[in-house]
Formats: C-alpha cells, structure tokens, sequence
C-alpha cells in the first residue's frame, strides 16, 4: 500500500464518521442477514451446510471478499468457534465491477440481495439438545460519495443436535438454490467437483456444453459400462443383414433413447438429492429391465422380429425392423449406465442441484449422455462387420444365439439384488455353465466353417472355465468389514488409525468390482486391520435410514469409500473405482 492510498483510506473513512453521523445512529447497519441452515436437526461430529441472505441498503455496496485495492477492507463470514462449532469453508459469491467517484479504477463489490454458502462441521462431544450459534458478516460499506466504518452483521443459528439414531431431513431447499456448495466433507476432497462447478460457472454455454459432451466420452472408461459393450454389439451384430447406414440410424436411436432416459434420471437425482442411480433399488424398476432383456434376447432366437408401423416404415424410406428395439434398449440402458457414478457427475450434479433450472438441467445432462453414448453408435456401426466377414449363412444364426445367451445372462445379473443371497451366488455360473454345454453339445448352426467352429468352442470353454471359478470358494482374505449402524460413530476410534466406511449398494456394478480386486488384495487386506472398517448399505435408498445416513455424511452416488483418521476428521473421499495400488497410497497418508 502507498502513501496515496493510506491518505485516501483515511479521508474516506474520517469523512464516513464525520457526513454519515446522523445516518450510523438511526441505522448503522447498511446490512441485513439472515441465516438458514440445510437440516432440520444436526449430528454430533457431522457437517452440514449453512446459507446466509445478506440484504444491502438501496444505494450502498459492500466490498467484496478480494477487493481491488489493499486498502479496502474485505467482506468475512466468521462464527464463534467457542460454541462447539467450526467453519470449515466459505463459498463467497461472484462480485461486480463497479465505478465510483472516489475511486481511479473499478471496485469489486456486491450489491443488492446477495447468498454466502458455508460448511460448518459439529464438534463430536456436542450432547443431544439445542445450542445456539452467533454468525457474523464483518464488511465495509460505501456509496458513490463515501464509505462507512467497518461494521458486523450478526444472526443467531439454533441448531438441534440430535443422536444418531434419529433421521433427519433436507429443509430450506428454496435457499440453498441460489449457493453452489460442495457436497464432501472438506475442501480439499472436493477439488473436483468445486472446479467442474466454478469451469461451468465462468465458461460460456458453448464451452460448457463441449466440456460436458467429452466428460461423457470419459464415462466409458468406468467399470460399470463394461457390460454394456457385449450387449450393443450383440444387439446390433444380430441384426446387422442390413445396410450401414440401417445400422447408423438404429445406433442413433439407440443413443437418443440412452440420452433421454440418462437426462430424466440425472436432473430428477440432482434435484431431489437422492442417491445418484438409486432407481435400481427399486423392484419395479429392476423387473423391468429383467424384461427388456429377455424380449430382446428372444428376438435373437428368433421368436419375434421387431417391426414399427407400416405406415411409419413407408416414411422412414422402407426401413424395416430394428428401430423400435433400438430406441427401446437405448431408453434401459440409460438405466444401466446411471450408477456409473464419478468425480465429473458428482460435481455436475452439485452444480445442476444449485441452479434448481430443469431446462437447463436436462441439456447439461442430455449432453452428458451423448457423450456417454457416441462410441455406442460406433459400435452398433462396426457391429455390422462382423457378419460380413464371410457370406451370410447359417453360422449367423449360431452368432445371434451367442448374443442372446448373453442378453440373458445380464437380465440374470440385474435380478439378483431381488434374490436370496443364499442362492443367488449360484444362479449366474449356473446358467452360464448351461450355455456353454448347450453351445459345445447342441448348437449345430455354423459347424460346417472351421474357423467359426473354433471360435465357439474356445468361448464355451472360456465361459465354463468362468463360472467354474466364480464358484471356487475364494482363497483370498479379505477386510474384515462390520455393518454400519446408527450407533456407530466417527468418535469410536480407540487406539486405530482410522475408519474406513463402503457405502454401496446391491445394483452398483462397480462396488462389486471394489470387493472382488481391491479389497481382496493381500497388501490392502493387512493395512485395513489398522483401521475400523464398515459398510453401510445404501441400497434401499429411499428408507428413513438411508436417507438419513446420506445426509449425514453428504453421499451423492456409490461407490463412496470415506477414509477418517485418527482424530475422527475425514482426510479423503473416494467416488468410483480404485485399483489397490492406489487404495494403499490413500492409506499409508493416513496419520
């Protein structure tokens, strides 16, 4: 700061006292708050999120948090950390440039009705009952002319803590529209998502909506879309007689009716803050893709050929089946793909949540799912090269057996989370081992070519050898996880290093693949035993008790590992899938 500066500073400030006397004893305070917060009860040791509406006087602003000049005073929102209460981040919002008199260059300040999200944490002692927190604004206010002394804003919280047994729910939703506030637990957990949300905030459309479409191509490199790939290539390789351009435009309709189920899903999600895919624990929803995938695979024993309306094949230029079937999976594999949850959707779906705009909700996602689909429509395209291979014969019916075994088998894996556990773990290889018997003994359909010939032999093979091995009792350890209950607390950690807590749920494909590689492996299994290790269940996503336990520890989508240390703080959040290597280097930072 220069002489210039500080002899402004000062003039300003005395002449505040001096012109605005009158003024600083009727009504001193320019700003008005009000403070909400984001729950109707609280638990000891959690965070929960705080908004606070700042009402400035019609003619006055108040500097923003990162003034231009250092001899402005900045805005600050501070609480009184001696009541059991911490503020663990602030969420300022966008300030304007402003001219003013007094002033050689613009000034950044906030005018008018203006929202300060914030992150508050409950310290783990805090007893059951109500406690009363102080929240204060510290700003500096000016007009065109001058500026006021510094001044405080002050508004009083209560908040009831409660026992962790009690559910409580999401209130002051209307508020929280208006603020983008990370949902983890910490700042530094949540670069992601505070990134996509601030790329999003200051980009163009245009830029946002590219940035978007290639987050989706990323999509494809999680684990959960690997079933996928098989399904669309059998689905298309088993109609493929026809032209690449048939081929094009029924991978086009496959990938819009992905695109509209995936924007439904998504926008509906974002604005209730439900579970991220959480449709899959519904029974309903679960029967109806079981289905969709038996009348698809009997389609590929030729049962039935799908066909739209003469008069509609007559207009799309002699087009025959297929288009229908197409558009129809693509609307349930938007289901499928749902619980392909990430780091990218989780801060899209924070950012959507907070804009409380459906329209604009459904382009970001119907983008999203474009971007999800496109190699889709590759690979319905490329499908076609696979009966051209040789000339059409009756190895091509054997080819659309295959692929109908395995639509099949995939309606098999959506219905287990239905099933008793007790015979579920059986219910896959069994088919499997059924269909590489029938395929070795009983398929006769393109035997007569050699090569083909072969080819079905090694895939009997390696899907019996498959199963087979996926009914080997495991040798491997594995962690030695408890349930998570309501009773169970951040606080409990005793002589550990830390807490480990899995929330998944039964339809998350890439939980699964969490138990089957990483936690099994023999370094992650002997450095968890340092740690407690829970699972809680998120797959009833709409009981009290989940939602509740959502809530509580802000899940957007599964698989969700959370990683505490000793103190009982939260040092990392994991959102998807981890390789062991990785999963150990989060451990072994733990202190």
């Amino acid at each position: 700061m220069n002489i210039k500066q500080i002899v402004i500073a000062a003039i300003l400030i005395l002449f505040g006292y001096i012109f605005n006397s009158s003024y600083a004893q009727t009504d001193r305070n320019v700003v008005k708050i009000k403070v909400y917060n984001s729950l109707d009860k609280v638990y000891a040791g959690s965070e929960f999120k705080l908004a606070i509406k700042a009402d400035i006087t019609e003619g006055w602003h108040i500097n923003s948090n990162k003034p231009h000049d250092d001899f402005l005073i900045p805005t600050k929102v501070t609480i009184d950390s001696t009541k059991g209460f911490k503020l663990k981040e602030v969420i300022y919002p966008n300030a304007q440039d402003v001219k003013l008199s007094f002033s050689d260059k613009p000034l950044s300040v906030w005018e008018g009705a203006i929202y300060f999200g914030a992150v508050a944490e409950a310290s783990n002692d805090l007893k059951p009952g109500n406690y009363y927190l102080p929240i204060e604004v510290e700003y500096q206010s000016c007009n065109n002319q001058t500026c006021l002394p510094p001044a405080t804003a002050k508004d009083t919280l209560t908040i009831e803590i409660v026992s962790n047994s009690e559910a409580i729910s999401e209130i002051n939703k209307d508020i929280f529209n208006n603020i983008v506030i990370p949902n983890s637990s910490s700042v530094q957990n949540n670069e992601s998502n505070s990134s996509i949300s601030s790329i999003l905030e200051h980009s163009g459309i245009l830029l946002s909506l590219l940035f978007i479409f290639i987050g989706g191509l990323a999509l494809n490199l999680t684990p959960c879309v690997y079933p996928l790939i098989p399904i669309t290539i059998g689905f298309f390789g088993g109609q493929s007689e026809g032209s690449t351009k048939k081929l094009f435009f029924m991978g086009s309709f496959f990938v819009i009716g992905m695109a509209i189920t995936y924007s439904v899903i998504g926008v509906v999600t974002a604005l209730s803050g439900a579970v991220f895919g959480s449709l899959l624990q519904n029974p309903i929803v679960i029967i109806f893709i079981v289905l969709v995938f038996i009348v698809l695979s009997l389609s590929m024993f030729g049962v039935y050929e799908f066909q739209l309306p003469n008069s509609i094949v007559a207009k799309a230029g002699g087009a025959k089946s297929g288009y229908f079937g197409a558009f129809f999976m693509g609307l349930t594999m938007g289901i499928v793909a749902a619980p392909c949850i990430g780091p990218f959707v989780l801060g899209l779906v924070t950012y959507v949540a907070a804009k409380a705009d459906p329209y604009y909700g459904f382009l970001m996602f119907f983008v999203l799912a474009l971007g999800l689909g496109l190699p889709y429509l590759v690979l319905a395209v490329f499908s076609g090269k696979i009966k051209k291979l040789p000339k059409a014969g009756e190895w091509m019916e054997a080819v659309k057996h295959i692929f109908g075994f395995i639509l099949i088998g995939m309606a098999i894996y959506f219905l287990l989370p239905l099933l008793p556990k007790s015979f579920s773990g059986y219910l896959l290889p069994a088919f499997m081992i059924l269909t590489a018997v029938y395929l070795l003994l009983f398929e006769k359909y393109g035997n007569k070519i050699k090569g083909f010939r072969i080819f079905k032999i090694v895939f009997s093979i390696i899907i019996f050898g498959v199963a087979v091995y996926s009914l080997i009792p495991s040798q491997k350890g594995e962690i030695d996880w408890k349930p998570y209950t309501a009773n169970t607390s951040l606080a409990s950690l005793n002589s550990s290093k830390g807490m480990i807590i899995d929330f998944y749920a039964d339809w998350c494909i890439p939980c699964k693949e969490l138990d089957a590689s990483t936690f099994r492996d023999p370094k992650v299994v002997r450095t968890a035993k340092d740690f407690l290790t829970f699972k809680a269940n998120m797959t009833k996503s709409l009981s009290p008790e989940v939602e509740a336990l959502r809530n509580k520890y802000n899940i957007v989508g599964v698989p969700t590992v959370l990683i505490v240390n000793s103190k009982g703080e939260e040092v990392k959040r994991i959102t998807g899938y981890v390789d062991a290597n990785e999963f150990l280097k989060i451990l072994d930072k733990v202190e």
